[in-house]
């Protein structure tokens, strides 16, 4: 019996243990497990709407169990602790599991970049969780403002400064405006427009890095007129309670800090005797095999590819393209076929900007606007899994137009230092 243990439940994991269903699946000599810490598949293009009140939670996870349905390999909800590659097993929190044939697609983190303060006053937007407490943060930050006397004060509550100029940042950044201008300004009376700043700062010398220059400005011009503060050259060199420091610049007041700064390797496999890039992922080659140990692949995330800049870069598609081969090159390599090497190119890209605008490159076919906008969305709504979470996504949508936001905070924020010295309750951190 041959065991093949995937790790991870994401985009390239979840895409892993499909292909091998089906290549692999009807052998009665192989076994295929799926082993992820969430037992749930969570579509993350959707997850800045989920910080702005605009779509259900729950409407963007599918279980994993409901997406084998009656595929025969089996799931494992539990947490990967430490990878023995010599002895050919995967030490987890409830026990171990050997393997013939391992996939590393844990996915990422999000890099600190050495800069002190992050871990303890600035809010992750990695997960589920990130937005659902980001979402409490933004409306208890509300609710404390709407009573607060002092204009300079609520000023300083309701500065808001997100990290990180690329696609996460500037589509979070679109969502919090549309979030403050549809409901949160109209909605609490003592909050008015001009008390409200939304910041992004990017250490780079442009935002959206990678998409095409006229789309990238673009972009920044519309998310201008909105009103968002865009700083780019503003490298954050130290996190605070109520502020964030800027090289050359001082202090920047925050009344809450989101960190959304880039991808990098998952501290799991820190200590992984293998080779590791820059940004701790782990180097895998063309056949996404780790040099050295045949039995072993990556994907997602999680690695980066030798020599191929840009099929390692850490967006759905690629993901997606490195659990197709994974697959393709176990089948192949248990029937002693030659594998195949990567073959993938990003076809595109697509960044929301908020309510009605987007900007689109598709095939060489760029634009932007309302129909950008619409593209975005119908795309989003068709790589859904399942026809109930599109269903459910597209009655959100809909219903958003018709119904105000839903501003009931779900779980309550920690106290935060600042907001505390002038007598007010908590925001701040994500130690919930």
């Amino acid at each position: 019996m041959t065991r093949i243990v995937v790790l991870g439940g994401g985009f390239a994991g979840v895409e892993t243990i499909r292909g091998l269903e089906r290549r692999l699946g009807g052998r009665e000599d192989v076994e295929l497990l799926l082993i992820s810490d969430q037992n749930y598949l969570l579509f993350t293009p959707l997850l800045p709407q989920v910080a702005s009140s605009l779509v259900e939670p729950r409407h963007i996870i599918q279980p994993i169990r409901d997406i084998r349905g009656s595929r025969r390999f089996r799931f494992r909800r539990d947490r990967v602790e430490r990878l023995d590659l010599a002895a050919r097993r995967v030490h987890l929190a409830e026990g171990s599991v050997a393997y013939d044939r391992l996939v590393i697609a844990l996915g990422g983190t999000t890099p600190r970049f050495g800069v002190p303060g992050v871990d303890e006053h600035a809010l992750d937007y990695k997960s589920l969780e990130d937005s659902i407490l980001l979402r409490d943060h933004v409306i208890d930050l509300a609710e404390h403002a709407d009573h607060e006397p002092d204009p300079a004060i609520r000023r300083r509550m309701l500065s808001i400064c997100v990290v990180g100029g690329g696609y996460t940042g500037v589509e979070l950044i679109a969502e919090l405006q549309d979030f403050f201008e549809s409901y949160l300004v109209p909605r609490y009376r003592g909050i008015e427009p001009s008390d409200y700043t939304l910041r992004l700062l990017e250490a780079g010398d442009e935002i959206l890095r990678g998409v095409h220059p006229t789309l990238a400005e673009r972009a920044r011009r519309s998310l201008w007129r909105q009103g968002i503060e865009i700083r780019t050259g503003a490298r954050v060199t130290r996190v605070l309670a109520g502020a964030v420091e800027v090289e050359g610049a001082g202090r920047i007041p925050a009344g809450l800090t989101v960190w959304a700064a880039g991808v990098s390797g998952h501290p799991t496999l820190a200590d992984l005797p293998v080779e590791h890039d820059r940004l701790g992922r782990i180097v895998v080659d063309a056949h996404m095999r780790v040099p050295g140990h045949p039995d072993v692949y990556g994907a997602g995330d999680a690695v980066t590819i030798q020599d191929r800049p840009e099929a390692s870069i850490p967006v759905i598609p690629a993901a997606l393209a490195h659990g197709r081969l994974v697959a393709d090159n176990l089948a192949a390599d248990l029937s002693g076929r030659p594998l195949e090497a990567i073959d993938f190119t990003p076809q595109g890209m697509l960044v929301s900007l908020g309510e009605r605008d987007a900007v689109v490159e598709v095939m060489g076919l760029r634009f932007s606007g309302y129909a950008a906008w619409l593209f975005w969305n119908a795309l989003h709504l068709y790589k859904l899994v399942g026809l109930r979470k599109q269903v459910q996504v597209a009655l959100d949508w809909s219903l958003a137009g018709i119904f105000p936001r839903d501003s009931a905070i779900m779980r309550q924020p920690p106290r935060c230092a600042a907001c505390a010295a002038h007598g007010h309750g908590r925001h701040q951190r994500n130690a919930a």
